[in-house]
């Protein structure tokens, strides 16, 4: 048997200990708080979209020359929207209407002149 020596083990001052102990809350409140985001993310479903995209990226026999833009792609991210482009969406929505009503004054008009104009069988009988 050896006995060696041992010194005692090394004593923390009150300030000292204190300042370990709030930093260890300080260290226990981010991890709480990271732990919380961490759960938010995967109940929305944020985590399971990020791995599949990112999967896909893995996948991909020829990488992209821009992960971003590839990432941006496959999580449907839309660029900044050029204002003619919403203009040319209205007009088109007004364009949808006015077709709309168009087909309905010709069902109208064709019903109209059904009463007047004898059927084509009638038609070729004479």
């Amino acid at each position: 048997m050896c006995s060696a020596a041992r010194s005692p083990p090394a004593t923390v001052s009150g300030a000292s200990y204190a300042a370990a102990a709030v930093t260890m809350a300080h260290y226990k409140a981010a991890d709480s708080k990271r732990e919380q985001f961490r759960r938010y993310l995967e109940k929305s479903g944020v985590l399971d979209t990020l791995t599949k995209v990112l999967v896909a990226l893995y996948e991909e026999p020829e990488k992209p020359n821009s992960a971003l833009d590839f990432l941006k792609h496959h999580l449907g991210a839309a660029t900044p929207e050029n204002p003619e482009i919403e203009l040319l969406r209205l007009e088109l929505a007004e364009m949808k209407e006015k077709y709309e009503a168009i087909i309905e004054e010709n069902k109208k008009l064709k019903a109209k002149l059904a009463q007047y104009e004898p059927p084509q069988e009638e038609k070729r009988a004479e």
